[in-house]
């Protein structure tokens, strides 16, 4: 590929994603590490830690569903579950982060900030990522075309082993 060719849409997808999982995941170790250091966490590493964490799942999704030969990878149905679905962890992180640390009340038989955590970040994406899928099934699964390359793939590799 000359300089001059923009790589295709779907590799430029996967590769800001994976940059953003990178990212996401050297955030993640500086917060760990400076915690370790200081023997302590101050404020800014719980704020990292969700921010990198509602990101890199968000990134990881996107890896795994964009698919090849589309624009955006297929995902540009998916952009809106994927904004909501980011909000609803941002949102979940933050509520946990800012609540007063007295008066610890119970919700659903857990403490409040790890119930907010755990249905937030554990229950509602599991409600929104179904439903997105659901919507966009017949354009982010295998087409048939996709399917015969498969098929011819597999034949080539099955006729090249016995050669």
């Amino acid at each position: 590929m000359s300089t001059a060719e923009a790589p295709p849409r779907e590799s430029r997808t996967k590769s800001a994603a994976l940059a953003v999982l990178v990212l996401c995941m050297a955030a993640i170790g500086v917060a760990y590490a400076a915690a370790i250091m200081t023997g302590g966490t101050g404020a800014w590493n719980a704020w990292v830690m969700a921010i990198a964490t509602s990101l890199s799942m968000i990134a990881t999704t996107v890896l795994g569903a964009a698919r090849a030969g589309r624009p955006l990878g297929g995902l540009r149905r998916l952009a809106v579950p994927l904004v909501v679905l980011l909000l609803i962890l941002l949102a979940t992180f933050a509520a946990a982060l800012l609540l007063p640390a007295t008066g610890e009340r119970l919700l659903l038989g857990l403490p409040l900030r790890a119930a907010i955590v755990l249905y937030g970040v554990g229950v509602l994406p599991v409600l929104v990522l179904p439903v997105a899928y659901a919507v966009t099934f017949d354009e982010i699964t295998l087409s048939e075309e996709d399917i015969e390359r498969m098929r011819e793939a597999a034949s080539r590799a099955e006729a090249d082993r016995w050669k």
